[in-house]
C-alpha cells in the first residue's frame, strides 16, 4: 500500500494506491489519507496477510501497526531516515536541540511499537540502540539490480550532448534528493575549489527537492552557472543510467545517509566514487573498493577529486574494482535475507527448516 502521487507511475500488479494529500514544507512527498486506507481492511483480511512491513513513519506507521493488530500478524519496520539530522531543516523556527530530542523520542517510540526492526547499515543500528530501542534490530541493506546496469558510450555521449558538454570535458555527477540534510552546500564549495584547479570542469546534479532553489542560487552567487548543470528527476531505466555514465566520477557527502544506495548504483556502472564515510555510507566504503574516501573537509575532498580526474589509470582501476564489489550487494541476495527474516517471524518452522526453505528458493 502506498500513497497516490500526482505524477504518472507504473505499479506492479499487487500495489494498492491510497488517496493522499501534500506535506507542508515538503511538496514532493505525499501523506496517505488514513480514513481511505482503513476502507481496505476487509480486503486485507481476505488476502490472508502473513506479516505487515512498514517502510514509512508518520501516518503510514500508525496504519501499519493498526493493520497488524487487526489481522493478528507480526509487524516490522524498516528505519530508513536519520530524523535527528532531518526534522529541524523543515521546522527551522523551532530550537534545534528540541527537534533533535523530538526526533529521538519519535524514533524510539515507533520502533518499540513493532515486533522487530530492520536497518540498512551498522551505523543506523548503533544509532537506534543509543536511542533506547529495545526491539531486535537486524541489518538488511537495500540491494541493487545488476541485470540492466551497463554503460553505453553512445548514451553517455548523447546525454552530454543534450547539455552541450564536450566529450573530452571532465565531468562529475551527483544523484540524489536535493534536500537540506544531504550536505550539498559542502559539495558546492568543493566544486568551486576544483574548478579553479581544473578550469573546464562540469558537474551534473540529478534530482529535486526542497533545497533546490537555494542550491541553484548559491551556484549563481559563486558564478558556477556554466559549471553546474541541474537536470531534475530522471527515468531510472534509461536517462538516469546515461547520467551516471556521463561522469568520470561520482561525488557524495551526505552526513545523514542510512545506507547510500546511489554509491552502489554508480559503482555498478563502473563510475569511480569520491565520498565521505559518514553514517550508513561507512558500510559501503569500508572495504575501500571502487571508491576514494575523503574527509568532511573541503580542501581534502577537492584534492582527492582533482587526483581522480587527472589520473586515467586510477579511474580505470577503481572502475574494475567497483563492478566486482557490487556483486556483494545484489537485490537477489538481500531479498533472500529478507525472506529468511520474514520466515523467522511468522513461525515457519525450526531455524533449520527456515534455512532449508530459503536455500532452496534462493539457489
Amino acid at each position: 500500500m502506498a500513497p497516490a502521487y500526482p505524477q504518472a507511475y507504473h505499479d506492479e500488479e499487487d500495489v494498492i494506491r491510497i488517496p493522499s494529500r501534500g506535506v507542508l514544507m515538503d511538496p514532493e512527498d505525499r501523506m496517505i489519507r488514513k480514513h481511505r486506507a482503513l476502507k481496505f481492511l476487509p480486503e486485507l483480511h481476505d488476502l490472508q496477510i502473513d506479516l505487515v512491513h512498514i517502510q514509512t513513519p508518520f501516518v503510514a506507521h500508525y496504519l501499519g501497526t493498526r493493520f497488524a493488530r487487526e489481522l493478528g500478524v507480526p509487524c516490522v519496520v524498516t528505519y530508513h531516515t536519520f530524523f535527528e539530522e532531518y526534522l529541524f531543516h523543515y521546522l527551522p523556527f523551532l530550537p534545534k536541540a528540541f527537534m533533535r530530542y523530538l526526533a529521538r523520542h519519535f524514533s524510539r517510540t515507533q520502533c518499540n511499537q513493532v515486533d522487530a526492526v530492520i536497518v540498512p547499515s551498522t551505523a543506523m543500528k548503533e544509532t537506534l540502540q543509543g536511542y533506547g530501542v529495545r526491539q531486535a534490530i537486524s541489518i538488511i541493506p537495500t540491494g541493487i539490480q545488476l541485470a540492466s546496469q551497463a554503460c553505453h558510450a553512445d548514451a553517455a555521449s548523447a546525454f552530454r550532448a543534450q547539455l552541450k558538454i564536450a566529450v573530452d570535458r571532465p565531468v562529475l555527477v551527483h544523484v540524489g534528493r536535493i534536500a537540506f540534510e544531504k550536505n550539498i552546500d559542502f559539495l558546492i564549495d568543493v566544486i568551486d575549489q576544483v574548478r579553479h584547479l581544473i578550469p573546464d570542469l562540469a558537474v551534473i546534479i540529478a534530482g529535486e527537492g526542497p533545497a533546490l532553489k537555494r542550491i541553484k542560487q548559491r551556484c549563481h552567487d559563486l558564478s558556477l552557472d556554466g559549471v553546474v548543470y541541474f537536470v531534475g528527476y530522471l527515468d531510472r531505466s534509461s536517462t538516469l543510467i546515461s547520467c551516471y555514465c556521463a561522469g568520470d566520477g561520482f561525488i557524495f557527502s551526505s552526513r545523514t545517509e542510512t545506507q547510500g544506495l546511489v554509491l552502489l548504483e554508480a559503482m555498478a556502472l563502473g563510475i569511480p566514487v569520491v565520498s565521505t564515510a559518514v553514517m550508513g555510507t561507512r558500510d559501503i566504503l569500508a572495504p575501500g573498493k571502487g571508491a576514494l574516501v575523503a574527509d568532511d573537509d573541503v580542501e581534502d575532498f577537492a584534492a582527492i577529486v582533482q587526483a581522480l580526474l587527472q589520473n586515467e589509470l586510477l579511474r580505470e582501476r577503481l572502475s574494475r574494482e567497483a563492478k566486482a564489489y557490487v556483486n556483494e550487494w545484489t537485490a537477489r541476495e538481500m531479498a533472500c535475507r529478507m525472506l529468511a527474516f520474514y520466515r523467522s517471524l511468522v513461525g515457519a518452522g525450526s531455524a533449520r527448516e527456515v534455512a532449508q526453505k530459503n536455500a532452496h528458493e534462493c539457489d
